[in-house]
């Protein structure tokens, strides 16, 4: 049996999922929908420094769990140079796609393209266009910086969890390197895109919301968790104990 073909493969999926949610996260991100209505329940009218609101996301937090899900499960199986390799990768086909998206931007467009959507309620494609996929810089900059954080920051939390603990408590070091990580990027894409960038968010209203998307994905991570250990399970099972056993110290001592 060719065990290092079933590593590359497995590295090739898992690497290959992670990149595409990343990449589906940042472009769809820029729809914000409201949680409330979508579930059919009240609002929830949080109060927090000062500031008032709905539980208002955008539509990549959908993605961003799962993404955070492939982060632990390379960390299992590849450690930190796995996860960083994947991060850079992830950081780099994002910058790629935005400057496509403002090339095509830039194209000339049809004149007949332009009016095609009249009888659907959007009198100009190109304007349309535009504005879903020529997302500001500052919110581009910021969502990739704290992305690229967060993932440096997760990968020494995971493996330091892990020394102490050895192959015990995945949840424990699956959830707490989110839960720290994922303070760093919501409190750092929000800074840089709304309070450094041209809004200017006053500190208050920047605390507020930074806290209303930690808590979600707190809750996030939490609600995952089960669906690490069924991935490992299905992964040891692929794998070989032998292989399976292989990887998963080549990873810890990495």
């Amino acid at each position: 049996m060719d065990f290092g073909n079933k590593a590359h493969k497995l590295f090739l999926i898992l690497t290959a999922i992670f990149v595409a949610n990343a990449i589906l996260a940042e472009l769809i991100g820029v729809k914000i929908f409201a949680l409330e209505e979508t579930l059919g329940v009240q609002p929830f009218n949080w109060n927090l420094f000062g500031q008032s609101g709905s539980l208002s996301f955008t539509a990549g937090t959908l993605l961003w769990p799962i993404v955070f899900v492939m982060t632990d499960v390379i960390n299992e199986y590849f450690g930190r140079r796995g996860v960083r390799m994947i991060s850079w990768l992830a950081v780099f086909l994002i910058i790629y796609a935005f400057v496509f998206a403002f090339a095509a931007i830039a194209l000339a467009p049809a004149g007949w393209w332009v009016k095609v959507g009249e009888s659907q309620g959007v009198p100009d494609m190109q304007a349309a266009f535009a504005q879903i996929f020529g997302q500001g810089l500052w919110t581009i900059g910021g969502s990739v910086t704290a992305f690229l954080i967060g993932q440096i920051v997760d990968v020494g939390i995971f493996h330091a969890i892990r020394e102490r603990t050895g192959d015990r408590h995945i949840w424990l070091r699956a959830t707490g390197s989110t839960l720290v990580s994922q303070l760093f990027d919501s409190v750092i894409v929000l800074y840089i895109a709304f309070v450094i960038g041209p809004q200017h968010w006053p500190v208050s209203l920047w605390l507020a919301v930074a806290t209303v998307n930690y808590t979600y994905k707190v809750g996030a991570a939490i609600a995952l968790t089960p669906l690490i250990y069924l991935m490992r399970r299905v992964l040891d099972a692929w794998l070989g104990p032998a292989l399976s056993d292989e990887l998963k110290a080549r990873a810890a001592a990495a």
